[in-house]
């Protein structure tokens, strides 16, 4: 399929999953890494009352939590 078609495609609503190779399909900056963090106990009860109560998990409020505060300091700048 040429570009200009596949382009066409798209911007009109049509569906074009057919024609793309989900299995190569990266996320950009999504690529993880891991890290090990050491916290003290009254943060992790802490992060995991607050997990509870949301309904996630301890891993992802951190991330959460850490994504919004990067973006707070990148848009401040």
């Amino acid at each position: 399929m040429k570009a200009k078609k596949f382009d066409a495609d798209f911007d009109d609503g049509r569906d074009i999953t057919a024609v793309l190779d989900i299995a190569k399909a990266r996320r950009p900056l999504q690529k993880q890494k891991r890290v090990n963090v050491d916290f003290p106990d009254w943060m992790i009860e802490a992060l995991d009352k607050e997990a509870r109560r949301l309904g996630v998990t301890r891993q992802s409020i951190i991330k959460v939590w850490l994504a919004e505060r990067l973006e707070q300091s990148a848009s401040s700048k």
